[in-house]
């Protein structure tokens, strides 16, 4: 999501405004009906709120490119990250782009790009000195996510939180033993508290990367998947991820011509 880093800012903002907050053209077309870019700006480093009230992060700096790229005419709007599928399917925006892993089970709902961050195992978040029986305590996850659907299918007991500020300070303060978070966050929060979290136990692979998710059967998809193949051609794409995960993020291998 450390995808070194700047601290994580971000500034409330409410549901309403979350809904209806527009942060401008990220490209210039030919005057056809922008495409609107749905994000939750509450994901650092991939989405989130800066402090001049903007979008900002990896993926507002993806979006943009791959806008550019494709000749696309883009809006930027907030979301609830939990109405994030039902409202793209009911037409409220045009594709997300929140950091969300491509799944079968959504992928049964809306279509995906392929991916701009590659899949890697999601790991357990710990204290330090917790050492790998942390994950057999008291654990977390983000409320609808695949971290809180695994642990359900998994019949493992878990606290659910509803947003990541919540469930850090709740590992902080001790009242999680351990929480499964993708390898992108877990990079950046190894940064920012460095000394105070590990990883520990066994590694999951829950997904088959991140991508953008647009309705099904939409012209909009081939556009996108052509500017994120071009991206990782020419290394851009790497550049990015490194620029706001880190040195230690997950890239692309070498990717021929398309």
């Amino acid at each position: 999501m450390g995808w070194k880093l700047m601290g994580y800012i971000r500034q409330a903002v409410t549901l309403t405004a979350a809904m209806a907050l527009i942060v401008g053209l990220s490209s210039c077309g030919d005057g056809a009906e922008p495409v609107r870019l749905a994000t939750e700006g509450a994901y650092h480093p991939f989405n989130f709120i800066n402090d001049d009230g903007e979008i900002d992060g990896l993926e507002r700096e993806l979006g943009d490119e791959l806008c550019r790229r494709a000749e696309l005419e883009c809006e930027w709007v907030l979301n609830d990250w939990e109405g994030m599928i039902p409202d793209l399917v009911a037409g409220e925006f045009d594709a997300i782009i929140a950091g969300m892993s491509i799944t079968d089970g959504r992928d049964m709902t809306i279509d995906f790009t392929e991916p701009y961050y590659p899949p890697t195992p999601s790991v357990y978040l710990a204290l330090t000195g917790a050492g790998d029986e942390a994950v057999e305590g008291r654990l977390g996850a983000y409320a609808n996510t695949i971290y809180s659907d695994y642990f359900t299918e998994q019949g493992i007991e878990y606290t659910e939180f509803s947003s990541e500020d919540e469930r850090i300070e709740a590992l902080l303060n001790g009242d999680i033993d351990a929480s499964l978070v993708d390898h992108a966050y877990a990079v950046e929060k190894l940064a920012e508290y460095e000394g105070r979290l590990t990883i520990v136990g066994p590694s999951v692979v829950l997904d088959r990367g991140i991508g953008i998710g647009v309705r099904n059967n939409n012209d909009l998809l081939a556009k996108l998947n052509s500017a994120i193949a071009s991206m990782k051609v020419d290394g851009s794409l790497n550049q990015l991820i490194i620029k706001w995960v880190g040195e230690d993020a997950a890239t692309f291998g070498e990717v021929p011509p398309p």
